[in-house]
């Protein structure tokens, strides 16, 4: 299956490539490619995201109504590549892309016309309260308590793994409202604000030296009623919908072989036989083999079909493919990717060895968690033989 594009799309793709030649900065490239996090530089992110939406263009998948681009599937998906190809930023997407749709779909009227233009603008910036100590897969068996008292929830326990909650002036969260039935049944789905009295946030600092995540403590936090989205105890079916994976406009790919095509630089003066070059050039089958699941799936979204469990399969390979990937950087730098210049581009200092090396042993080490966060792999494998293999 391939990916036909029509003369309306080819007209937006030109139009993307102006915006991003125009107005995408070196210093906002060089902020993104620094990066070794999954959702990349804030300070990079924040700015393009500005840039964006003095366009109109921060709501990438969201409809018009609510602010959007309103932009179909293939539209997504030539945005999304060009920005990859160009080394511009991921927009955060905990607010623009995990909390929107749920808003769109279960949030009352006042909470759509109070929270949705300040995720636009980034006056909101957004975490997710989910994992807890014990909770990661088995997410249902959470123990954050909200007991209502009045017109207010009071809410104690500690959520974990919280990406950018030291950003963060909201979170969206799973609480257990009712303990006396089935795990699912009892659970609801709050707005928090972040700096309300009793939130603690305390750093976890990764093997690649980033502060990414934190460890988030709730303590006799007091939150309104009327911050609750969808009923009572059917937080559940809330949090379904809002990991779902988003339909079209994936770029997976496209990121990676633009890795691919900064390792082939490196290895270009290694003989053909070398055993890395041969490792490198299985690995360029293996992303092609993605780039074209990819645009097979994208052309079945396009035309209204559902993804089904190929999106699982993607993710793992992706995953895999961008261990893979990391390692491969790692072995052509060889000695030079051994300092762990992270810590040094952090603190402003002075790196060690050739530019080009510097953020690879970060890289390497955030890889690592690549095929846990977003739907552990063996999540994503149990999706794959219960759809496609009926076990």
């Amino acid at each position: 299956m391939e990916l036909a594009f029509t003369e309306e799309e080819l007209a937006f793709r030109e139009e993307v490539r102006s915006l991003l030649k125009e107005a995408l900065t070196p210093e906002i490239i060089a902020g993104n490619k620094n990066s070794t996090t999954s959702l990349g530089d804030n300070n990079a992110a924040m700015a393009w995201q500005a840039i964006l939406h003095k366009r109109g263009w921060a709501g990438v998948a969201w409809p018009k109504e609510f602010g959007g681009t309103g932009w179909t599937s293939n539209q997504r998906y030539i945005f999304n590549s060009e920005c990859e190809r160009a080394g511009a930023p991921k927009l955060i997407p905990l607010g623009l892309r995990m909390l929107a749709p749920v808003i769109f779909r279960y949030g009352t009227k006042e909470q759509q016309n109070h929270y949705l233009p300040k995720m636009l603008s980034a006056e909101h910036y957004w975490c997710q309260g989910y994992s807890e100590p014990g909770s990661g897969s088995d997410l249902a068996s959470l123990k954050t308590r909200a007991i209502k008292d009045g017109d207010e929830y009071i809410v104690n326990g500690t959520k974990i793994w919280t990406t950018h909650a030291q950003y963060a002036d909201h979170i969206f969260c799973l609480v257990r409202t009712n303990p006396d039935v089935k795990k699912q049944a009892g659970i609801s789905f709050l707005l928090i604000k972040m700096d309300s009295p009793g939130i603690i946030v305390e750093p976890i600092i990764t093997l690649a030296g980033d502060h990414e995540v934190n460890q988030v403590f709730f303590d006799n936090v007091r939150v309104p009623v009327n911050n609750l989205v969808g009923p009572e105890n059917e937080g559940w079916n809330v949090a379904k919908y809002l990991l779902e994976f988003e339909r079209g406009g994936s770029a997976v790919a496209t990121r990676l072989q633009v890795d691919m095509a900064e390792l082939n630089i490196m290895l270009r003066d290694l003989p053909e036989e070398h055993e890395l070059k041969k490792r490198t050039a299985i690995t360029n089958i293996e992303v092609a083999a993605l780039s074209q699941m990819e645009t097979d799936m994208q052309a079945k979204v396009a035309s209204g079909k559902n993804p089904g469990a190929g999106s699982s399969l993607m993710k793992m390979m992706a995953s895999s493919l961008g261990q893979q990937i990391a390692t491969l950087l790692m072995e052509a730098r060889a000695n030079y990717s051994i300092p762990h210049n992270n810590r040094l581009l952090l603190e402003g200092k002075e790196t060690i060895g050739k530019e080009q090396g510097q953020t690879i042993t970060a890289n390497y080490l955030n890889a690592r968690a690549s095929s846990i966060f977003g739907g552990a792999r063996e999540v994503q494998k149990n999706i794959i033989a219960k759809s496609v293999l009926g076990l």
